[in-house]
């Protein structure tokens, strides 16, 4: 038995064979993602974990996380070599020089990236700057005497040196005392990383655990009532959309006169982009929930109404000529042949539609206030806290993926002659016209004189 091959023109796929595409269209982008994570090859960036004062106080200063470009590194740890060349020219003539107490302290703190990567601060010393550096002061020991070494990161011989050097100076001091003899600068050094937009998966969901299960600072809302709030907004306008604009594309496809009434107007509205109408909405409804549910409103309703049009032109003309055939009025057609023609029809098409309202959430709650998920997204964009920007937006496509298939799963209980396989046994006005009585063939039969019945006679008898 030969297999049929994979590509085959117009022509569908076993069940199996598609389950597995399905599935391996998911798994290609999430495999794409952690290649560009984890193999060093595509990095192009290091994250710091241990960084230092720079030359020229004028210049940036980074912290621990910060990104550097690659070839970025070197200039960087030969600017801090040749501050700690000058230290170490300024002890050798002067073995008593006194410096600054509270640049040496920043020095030593330096370490605490990599003492909070390694696990060697606990929560006790989080919760008060002596604690701290009190444990900062026995870290820089037992990597000085090499009681513990850095298996976050691996520190460099460089960096280890300098170590020893400082801990020889620091250990003549009691941890919280002012150290004056000037110390030297940590070269320096980092993880290579991917660059900052393009966080790792684990720190994305390490993120997200955060974000929707610690307690907002600042009274800000938590993260379920920010996606109650954003889904207010899609579904909101989208079923305003529905209501006025269901009606209004069926009427379109149905009459002539409501097409060129409605239709030309609509298809010129529709190319207008809907944040332009953003100030004219915060002034008519304010600057909370509801200029963003006329937002998705406006930008979902022009295009219903004309793909709803379409839809309804598109039913077979020769339903409605067999209904009228029969003897149905106008109420009767849109009842019984148009509505229940075009139902599962316009079922996909507003599972389309939903999928354009969820577009138009981003810039419906970035006017008036800032709300809902979109908030969240720019105050950490700005920040460049992307691995918190991740988990959001991945949620937003999960429900609205989610979403359409329930939908779509729906339509399969409520329109099962689209899906039946082989001869689909398609709705027609005839199916729907044939149980139902005509009026004047009711009249007509009362009014006709009863026929009178001829009894039939019985068979003869066998002689």
């Amino acid at each position: 038995m030969t297999r049929e091959p994979w590509l085959m023109v117009r022509r569908e796929l076993s069940s199996h064979r598609a389950r597995w595409i399905m599935i391996g269209s998911f798994l290609l982008p999430i495999a794409i993602w952690c290649a560009f994570a984890y193999i060093p090859f595509f990095h192009g960036d290091y994250k710091l974990l241990i960084t230092a004062e720079r030359a020229d106080p004028a210049m940036a200063n980074f912290v621990a996380g910060d990104r550097v470009a690659k070839d970025y590194l070197p200039g960087y740890a030969e600017e801090v070599r040749g501050i700690n060349a000058s230290i170490a020219a300024q002890l050798e003539a002067d073995p008593a020089a006194i410096g600054s107490s509270r640049t040496n302290l920043k020095r030593i703190r330096r370490i605490e990236p990599i003492a909070d990567a390694n696990g060697w601060l606990t929560a006790e010393d989080e919760e008060s700057t002596k604690a701290m550096d009190k444990a900062l002061y026995v870290a820089w020991g037992n990597l000085a005497e090499g009681r513990v070494t850095s298996e976050a990161m691996p520190l460099s011989d460089e960096n280890l040196d300098i170590i020893r050097k400082n801990w020889e100076v620091m250990s003549k001091h009691a941890p919280g005392d002012s150290i004056k003899t000037p110390l030297l600068n940590l070269i320096p050094q980092g993880l290579s990383a991917t660059p900052v937009f393009l966080p790792a998966p684990h720190e994305c969901i390490s993120a997200a655990w955060d974000d929707f299960t610690a307690e907002p600072a600042n009274n800000q809302p938590y993260m379920y009532e920010r996606l109650l709030g954003s889904l207010k907004v899609v579904f909101g306008g989208f079923l305003m959309a529905a209501i006025i604009g269901m009606p209004i594309g069926v009427l379109c496809g149905s009459y002539d006169l409501f097409s060129k009434m409605v239709e030309p107007f609509t298809d010129f509205f529709r190319y207008m982009p809907a944040p332009t109408f953003s100030l004219l909405l915060v002034a008519a409804f304010g600057v909370e929930g509801a200029p963003k549910i006329a937002l998705v409103f406006i930008g979902t309703v022009p295009h219903m109404i004309l793909m709803i049009a379409n839809t309804t032109r598109l039913l077979d003309r020769n339903l409605i000529e067999a209904a009228q055939t029969l003897g149905a009025d106008r109420g009767t057609l849109m009842s019984r042949v148009i509505m229940p023609g075009i139902i599962p029809n316009v079922y996909t098409d507003l599972r389309v539609l939903l999928g354009w309202a969820w577009t138009w959430l981003v810039i419906a709650e970035l006017i008036g206030t800032k709300t809902g998920l979109t908030a969240f997204i720019d105050t950490q964009g700005d920040r460049r806290n992307f691995d918190r920007v991740f988990p959001v937006i991945i949620m937003i496509g999960v429900i609205g993926f989610t979403t359409d298939q329930s939908l779509q799963a729906l339509a399969r209980v409520l329109f099962p002659w689209e899906y039946t396989q082989g001869k689909k046994s398609r709705l027609s006005a005839l199916a729907f016209w044939r149980n139902r009585p005509s009026k004047p063939r009711e009249e007509a039969a009362a009014a006709a004189p009863a026929t009178p019945t001829t009894p039939t006679p019985a068979p003869a008898a066998a002689s």
